[in-house]
């Protein structure tokens, strides 16, 4: 086994059988000689430097109903709120001060945030923090909307595509939304010019070892410069409240593989893999990963954005969450880059 890694570490890519049995076959040990590979292809390209990008949630509001997501449109539950365009800037001057040249806008598919409004926002994020670059985590739009975020300074966009087996997707989404155009606005924010994200949940319902394969396999092809994947866990408000949650050994396998796929790629170590172990996101960085993203939203709202359930740091100040991370970081031998930490081929 250890030669489709050493095959992988050398070439960038595996046979789709190749990835069955690697995913198949993992153990400890195989595991801690992939993480050794990843370790060594990321502190190649980018050092000891672990990129900050400071989250702001700035609305809870969605129209869509994922089976999975914990702000989903019939969640009657879920207590909504919207960030005004001043308390988004706030956010920003905070984490400016703390040091973070990333700003991650990330909110549910919410029609009061028409185009208009979101180019107004950005290109205030962006007269008063020019050497920041923004990053989108909306969702679908159209062709025009993405160009028009483009045009007003935000640099980046993370469309995780859930999961490529277009089976398995229907089992996880209504039938309004298609794998056909989630992998289109993807095509259409490369095309754009955006540094692009994609990425899946691990362990998500109803996955099998080919869902996986097909994942990486659709990853290889469209070749994004971020990947987020992270551990599925539940939210009691879904249908999925009773399934298990995704496992931080798999979440760890794959994330070494992915580091191995696309050596460049910047890789974070979610949240959703502190939530469910202590060391969770330490333990990313040391299978590859090299981003990590705190919250910069309101203390106020931390506890409304809630996609999974027992999300941690929903009460920390963002000093707490910056200082924090911080020090885990320097426990593992890296550090906290004060910079926008573009992707490569952009720098």
């Amino acid at each position: 086994m250890k030669q489709l890694i050493d095959k992988l570490y050398e070439t960038g890519d595996l046979a789709p059988a190749e990835y069955r049995e690697l995913i198949d076959g993992r153990n400890p040990e195989l595991a801690e000689y992939l993480f050794e590979k990843a370790r060594d292809v990321r502190i190649r390209h980018y050092g000891y430097d672990v990129y900050i990008r400071g989250l702001i949630e700035f609305t809870n509001y969605c129209r869509n109903d994922c089976y999975y997501c914990g702000i989903r449109r019939s969640n009657r539950e879920a207590e909504r709120y919207r960030l005004t365009k001043e308390q988004i800037l706030e956010c920003c001057s905070t984490g400016y001060d703390l040091g973070f040249r990333t700003f991650v806008l990330q909110g549910g598919e919410d029609g009061y945030f028409t185009d208009d409004r979101m180019v107004d926002i950005i290109s205030s994020i962006k007269s008063e923090y020019p050497d920041c670059a923004i990053t989108l985590s909306i969702g679908e739009k159209s062709h025009e909307s993405y160009k028009a975020f483009f045009d007003a300074g935000a640099e980046r966009y993370l469309l995780r595509h859930e999961t490529a087996d277009p089976e398995h997707y229907r089992k996880l989404h209504p039938q309004e939304l298609s794998l056909k155009n989630r992998k289109k606005c993807l095509q259409d924010l490369k095309k754009i010019g955006f540094q692009v994200g994609c990425g899946f949940m691990v362990g998500s319902p109803y996955q099998t070892t080919d869902c996986l394969v097909e994942d990486l396999l659709f990853i290889k092809e469209f070749s994004p410069h971020m990947v987020g994947i992270g551990p599925f866990i539940p939210h009691h408000a879904t249908q999925f409240a009773e399934k298990p949650a995704g496992t931080l050994e798999l979440t760890l396998f794959l994330l070494g593989i992915i580091r191995l796929m696309l050596p460049t790629v910047l890789l974070p170590a979610t949240t959703a893999l502190g939530t469910i172990h202590p060391r969770g996101r330490e333990l990313g960085i040391l299978a590859g990963a090299n981003v990590v993203m705190p919250n910069l939203s309101p203390r106020s709202v931390r506890k409304k954005y809630m996609l999974y359930d027992n999300k941690i740091c929903t009460g920390d100040e963002a000093a707490e969450c910056r200082y924090c991370l911080e020090r885990r970081l320097e426990s593992i031998g890296c550090r906290v880059a004060v910079s926008r930490g573009d992707h490569k081929s952009f720098q």
